[in-house]
């Protein structure tokens, strides 16, 4: 019997989940992919906002504000990169100059510091690339830049360390809710991985929220998907922009930006439609162009031949228009922290307290652990050291002395930590997202035969049996029928 179940292994459902672990309670986080950081999470724009965007009064202006001040600590605490870059949102012309007051009294109203109307050589002097069609900006300084992978993955490293177990492949396929005796009431949730008995449930599943509380029962809510399509450039394209670029935003989101990444390299997009398929994440030849012609429109000089990759990502946006954290008024002890799309990732570690505060309203008991550790052992970034240190720790462990992705500088003693970590990588893209090897230039096409070499054997399992995500994605298929290659242990 859990304390508490928390369905959703993204950066929400992690974030709880470290709350959670301050406590002297049994939490259980619930993942149906392979690995961490599978859904929204993992494809987004990693701006950290500074919250002159939401409505006054709303829990997406109340909880961006406070997470945004919180970032600092958190990614500090965490060993995260974070940077906090700034943003601009650009006019193009006088009527747009006076959206930018709208934004600039909006933001005064939800608490954003350092923020102020930039007139265009303040501007240009911010983003000395930004097209001379610019007239004027909104400027906030404390937006920023993260690693929205790295910040979910360490978050949920954290937790495990404080005692949260974490359960993947782990699609709950079923819940019932347990009949009340003496005040007491629970669920049992089953899954493909087994059965857990729980006394709350927090519903982070993402886009899959809405459906989870069907499951259970709850009062109705819906979650649309919205597919944003992005494209990163090679990191001699990271000094076009300085700031978090925006341009003025419209009702389906902030339109198309252009942003450093806090690797070094230049991101542009999203493009903003609504979609029924909760599982499409294809991008197409029309939402490239969209988002092309939209960045050029702040930075002209980016050279589209410089594009590394090109991916999309799906948000929940909920017709109730924000953030939906609340518990049930249907099913006592069911919470939900859903419908969490921008400023999302900005807002987490203040949702985490806000769910934590409402566990505590419905009846849990949350009792401070004396010997909770806030802190994350750093992971090691060879490229990073100074040369000195590279050569210290060569001495010490020849296999930081083998580089295996050339385009990021990326170890094998750096691939095996990753393995080797608290919730390590199990196949492909974990050890992408943990350690950047397959995200530079050539995209994995010549680190990605010797990753998986080192999979298997860290692993203790057949070559074939490594995946690039998890369940059905095997990258092998089998030995080569050629009697010369077989013999030599040859894979096709």
């Amino acid at each position: 019997m859990y304390d508490v179940v928390i369905i959703g292994g993204g950066i929400t459902g992690c974030s709880i989940a470290r709350e959670l672990s301050r406590y002297h309670l049994k939490v259980c986080v619930l993942e149906k992919e392979a690995d961490l950081c599978c859904g929204t999470s993992k494809a987004n724009s990693a701006i950290v906002h500074a919250g002159y965007d939401a409505k006054p009064g709303t829990l997406k202006a109340k909880l961006n504000v406070e997470g945004n001040v919180m970032y600092s600590r958190v990614c500090k605490e965490l060993a995260v990169p974070f940077k906090r870059v700034g943003s601009v949102v650009v006019a193009f012309s006088e009527e747009e100059v006076a959206d930018l007051k709208v934004l600039y009294e909006r933001g005064l109203k939800n608490g954003v510091s350092e923020i102020s109307i930039v007139n265009q050589e303040e501007l240009r002097a911010l983003e000395p690339n930004i097209s001379t069609q610019a007239v004027a900006a909104l400027y906030t300084k404390t937006a920023g830049i993260v690693c929205p992978f790295t910040l979910t993955i360490a978050t949920a490293e954290n937790a495990y360390t404080n005692g949260v177990n974490f359960f993947f492949n782990a699609e709950v396929k079923e819940v019932r809710v347990l009949a009340a005796h003496n005040g007491r009431f629970g669920f049992l949730l089953k899954t493909r991985v087994g059965s857990f008995e729980s006394r709350y449930i927090v519903n982070a599943a993402g886009l899959y929220a809405d459906l989870i509380n069907q499951m259970i029962g709850g009062e109705p809510f819906s979650l649309i998907p919205r597919k944003g399509e992005y494209c990163i450039f090679d990191k001699d394209q990271g000094y076009l922009a300085k700031t978090v670029i925006f341009q003025v935003p419209t009702k389906m989101g902030k339109g198309i930006l252009v942003s450093p990444t806090i690797d070094g390299n230049l991101l542009i997009g999203p493009t903003a439609q609504n979609i029924e398929d909760k599982q499409d994440t294809t991008t197409t030849e029309q939402g490239i162009q969209e988002i092309i012609t939209g960045a050029k429109k702040s930075v002209p000089s980016f050279a589209m031949q410089k594009t590394i990759t090109s991916f999309a990502g799906l948000r929940s946006v909920p017709n109730t228009e924000d953030f939906i954290i609340s518990a049930d008024k249907r099913v006592k002890g069911l919470v939900h922290a859903a419908g969490i799309e921008s400023p999302g990732l900005t807002s987490v570690p203040a949702i985490a307290k806000m769910v934590r505060e409402i566990l505590e309203e419905e009846g849990l008991r949350c009792k401070r652990k004396r010997n909770f550790h806030p802190y994350r052992q750093p992971i090691i970034r060879f490229s990073e050291l100074s040369p000195e240190k590279q050569r210290r720790l060569v001495r010490q462990n020849p296999n930081y002395g083998r580089v295996i992705c050339r385009c990021e500088t990326i170890t094998e003693g750096e691939i095996i930590e990753a393995i080797q970590r608290p919730l390590g990588a199990r196949d492909l893209d974990g050890v992408k997202r943990r350690t950047r090897a397959g995200m530079g230039r050539c995209q994995g096409g010549f680190c990605g035969p010797r990753v998986i070499e080192i999979l298997a054997r860290e692993l203790k399992i057949p070559l074939n049996q490594v995946t690039k995500c998890g369940r059905a994605s095997s990258v092998l298929d089998g030995k080569t029928k050629d009697s010369g290659l077989e013999e030599k242990g040859g894979w096709q």
